[in-house]
């Protein structure tokens, strides 16, 4: 056995000389099967670096057996052994029992690796199937092989990791270029918003059109292309050359662009079939963009108060972080046994680094280690410490929702103060974002923390639902498994139902400065007498400004597109060296998509606050002298066309 060798796991040990010994040899490779490989990246056995693999297939017994009659064996085992160790004739039962053996290896990638040959369409390794792994256990060559499989897995994972970060140091400059540009090209749009509602917004719906109709023309012309290679892999699909590192193999397939253009296919004809039965609605939805385009014309501010949003979650993600990592560590270093053999009655039992060497273990167990396992301790603060951390989970969403609820309602305050306002702009109070902001933290501080309260509780009971269902995924029990299902789709509904409810009542707050249950009760009834609006004015308002966050994001991932893959002759020249092109145009692509969508949930405010404004004027005015309306002529004339319009069908 080599085991003598043993010095530590997944690393070269310290005391190697290393010069001119390139290659890296597995102690035990059979311990690289273990699918913990690719969880800890690196293989639970010792490494040694060796000048030259071996050549040949034997173990410790078997040099033992020809050192009796040719003393040379033993002087070419022993360049990996540990130097000092010069004892050929060492009982193997003395030693820590070891399962690997010193086979016929090749060098492959600066590790040794063994030289499988089929012969006859069997699997061989020096012309043998079966070998004995020196303790008289026999062992079959697809032991060796699904060791050598998982240090390539593990080779593979390190790799593309490696790849993306190199990716990531190459190209992080054009990345914030194009987040950049993002961000000039939303507020631009917000910009031409205000003027050309109607036009850009009809321009979105069919440049969609158009680009999703582009793709399905593309992905046909790609599947038909491929399909008609006489030797290509039209006809190979993705379940054959199962998962690849290399995402650019999956497009030569035919299979992949089928994919795509079914898919596709199917967003074309869910976005025509909703245009043709809402556009009367998507008209008068543009006349409420066209009004929230105005409010942010004479309130430009609150286009920057994302920034001030990310800043505050920023702060609340660093401290849970903190906080979390500061619970995780606190404590003292515990240690336990970590044993070769497979029923150590020590495995996972506590012990001391300092003293292992001089216990009973390494007797009972040869071959076992003392290892560092975690922080923590038997005392009652220990016990708990998961608790804690569920604690410190709870309050972080409790404060990601209380900072989204202060921006929601120091917005809502804002444009409340402009649709209240009788004379426009006369009548709009200065600094009316600082103002909204002032009043939010001053006055309705606790409104806000009650409401994100309940939001926290219910999100943390969807956490721990996911969990168990997490826990119960390889369990037989299908009532179990049902009835988490069926908690999680309420769930669900419970929380979005509660974001919906919190929004319209923050705005209710900011607009009459009542407590959060009066306010919510209020939001809520207004809501019910009005749910034919609210179900399709909101929701075709939603809907519209997801199609400008698609169609920027979009536009600038075409952009990253062809500028990433060099198709740009302009510029080709300045293109980084890259492994692969879709992880800085991925970056990109999501970035914007984060950036455009915080830029338009500024004006999804303004249109809420607006229609919950002016549903609440309709009730509380009649247009009279004595009872104004407040709502500016052109929404006032929409909307009311559209009851002229109901009253006539009626008739």
């Amino acid at each position: 056995s080599l085991s003598e060798l043993r010095t530590g796991v997944g690393r070269p040990s310290k005391w190697q000389v290393t010069h001119n010994k390139a290659i890296l040899f597995y102690f035990n490779i059979l311990q690289c099967a273990n699918p913990a490989v690719l969880i800890n990246l690196q293989c639970p056995t010792t490494q040694l670096c060796v000048s030259k693999c071996p050549d040949r297939f034997a173990t410790y017994l078997d040099m033992q057996y020809n050192y009796r009659y040719n003393k040379s064996y033993w002087e070419y085992y022993r360049q990996f052994c540990k130097p000092g160790f010069d004892n050929p004739r060492k009982v193997p039962r003395l030693m820590p029992p070891v399962t690997c053996v010193v086979c016929l290896c090749v060098s492959v990638l600066q590790r040794c690796f063994p030289d499988f040959i089929t012969r006859n369409g069997t699997l061989t390794v020096a012309n043998k199937t079966v070998f004995k792994d020196g303790l008289g256990k026999t062992r079959s060559v697809i032991d060796l092989r699904d060791a050598a499989n998982g240090i390539t897995s593990l080779l593979d994972a390190k790799e593309v990791g490696m790849k993306i970060f190199e990716d990531y140091a190459n190209s992080w400059y054009w990345i914030l270029i194009g987040l950049v540009i993002t961000m000039v090209v939303s507020l631009a749009f917000i910009l031409l918003l205000r003027f050309t509602a109607g036009v850009l917004l009809w321009l979105i719906i069919f440049g969609v059109i158009a680009v999703v109709g582009y793709g399905i023309w593309h992905c046909y012309w790609e599947f038909s292309t491929l399909r008609g290679k006489p030797y290509g892999d039209g006809d190979v699909t993705i379940s054959d050359i199962g998962f690849q590192t290399d995402f650019r193999v999956y497009l030569q397939l035919s299979q992949t662009w089928l994919i795509f253009m079914i898919s596709l296919s199917v967003i074309e004809a869910v976005i025509i079939i909703i245009l043709i039965f809402l556009r009367r609605r998507v008209r008068i939805a543009i006349a409420l963009l066209k009004e929230g385009s105005r409010a942010i014309g004479y309130i430009m501010s609150t286009l920057f108060y994302p920034i001030i949003t990310f800043v505050l979650l920023a702060i609340c993600i660093a401290y849970w972080a903190v906080t979390a990592v500061f619970l995780a560590s606190s404590g003292d270093a515990v240690y336990k046994v970590m044993s070769t053999p497979d029923k150590c009655v020590y495995a996972n039992l506590t012990c001391d680094p300092e003293t292992f060497s001089q216990t009973n273990v390494t007797k009972v167990c040869p071959g076992s280690q003392c290892t560092f396992a975690f922080y923590g301790g038997e005392s009652l603060y220990h016990r708990y410490i998961f608790v804690l951390q569920l604690c410190n989970l709870l309050v972080f969403l409790w404060l990601v929702n209380f900072t989204n609820a202060l921006g929601q309602c120091t917005l809502a305050g804002a444009f409340a103060s402009y649709y209240w306002a009788l004379r426009k702009p006369q009548d709009i109070p200065s600094c009316p974002l600082f103002s909204s902001f002032s009043r939010a933290v001053r006055y309705h501080t606790g409104s806000l923390a009650f409401g994100s309260l309940i939001l926290a509780v219910v999100q943390m009971f969807r956490i721990v639902l996911e969990y168990l269902d997490h826990k119960l995924k390889g369990a037989h029990n299908a009532f179990a498994r049902f009835l988490i299902c069926c908690l999680k789709c309420c769930f669900w509904c419970l929380e979005h139902f509660i974001k919906f409810m919190n929004r319209n009542a923050y705005i209710m707050i900011a607009i009459y400065g009542k407590n959060f249950c009066t306010s919510a009760k209020d939001a809520f009834f207004l809501l019910m007498r009005n749910v034919v609006r609210v179900a399709v004015l909101d929701k075709v308002t939603d809907f519209l400004l997801f199609l400008g966050k698609v169609l920027i994001s979009g536009s600038v991932g075409v952009l990253a597109f062809f500028f990433f893959t060099r198709k740009i002759p302009v510029i080709q020249e300045e293109v980084p060296s890259l492994n692969y092109y879709w992880v800085p145009l991925l970056t990109v692509i999501f970035g914007s998509y984060l950036i455009a969508h915080g830029f338009f949930n500024v004006y999804a405010m303004c249109v809420d606050t607006l229609f919950l404004c002016f549903c609440e004027d309709l009730e509380r005015n009649d247009g009279s002298p004595l009872k104004p309306f407040y709502m500016s002529p052109q929404l006032h004339r929409i909307l009311r066309r559209e009851q002229g319009s109901k009253l006539y069908a009626a008739s």
